[in-house]
């Protein structure tokens, strides 16, 4: 039987915004983020463990605007220190607000397909709970564009609780976030 006086450990997977980029978080994620605020933890920080997690998805051929016919390797240790220090600065984010409330927590970045490595991250670390963000979309969407909240709910090891992003803070695009 598990401790009951142990504190709830809570996986949030969360991502950069589409629209800002780093450091700023999806919409989505720091709706999911608020709401697990407002209704989980409440007034009890100390009863909860929040563990951040956050996929890089390499890019097809790992640039943004360069191109990669005139790569060196100098080139590929730049993006990957690039990319990791945009990634701890989306984290920081969460983390700060953590210690502000005084909720422990924890942060670490993986790389490749969301859905994936966080299905595996769930079976490795085993939270109480996974807590994702839903950007809302149509069936016409999901088909092209694939949810990564409706894999979760189908694969991951825990209960996951999908939590989706207000009508009212949706952009033009539903596709963005």
């Amino acid at each position: 039987m598990a401790d009951s006086s142990a504190p709830t450990r809570v996986m949030m997977a969360v991502n950069e915004s589409s629209l800002k980029g780093y450091p700023h978080p999806s919409i989505s994620c720091r709706t999911a983020f608020d709401w697990t605020l407002s209704k989980l933890v409440r007034s009890n920080p100390g009863g909860f463990h929040f563990l951040f997690l956050h996929i890089q998805v390499p890019d097809e051929d790992g640039f943004d605007d360069i191109d990669s016919i005139y790569a060196s390797p100098d080139d590929f240790h730049q993006m990957k220190q690039r990319d990791k220090i945009r990634g701890l600065h989306l984290l920081e984010y969460f983390v700060n607000q953590c210690h502000q409330l005084g909720i422990k927590c924890e942060a670490w970045i993986r790389h490749g397909d969301p859905k994936e490595v966080i299905c595996n991250e769930v079976k490795r670390v085993q939270p109480d709970l996974l807590v994702v963000g839903s950007r809302g979309l149509g069936p016409f969407q999901r088909v092209f564009v694939g949810t990564v909240s409706e894999f979760c709910v189908k694969h991951a090891e825990c209960p996951v609780i999908t939590i989706k992003r207000k009508a009212t803070e949706a952009p033009q695009d539903p596709v963005d976030d």
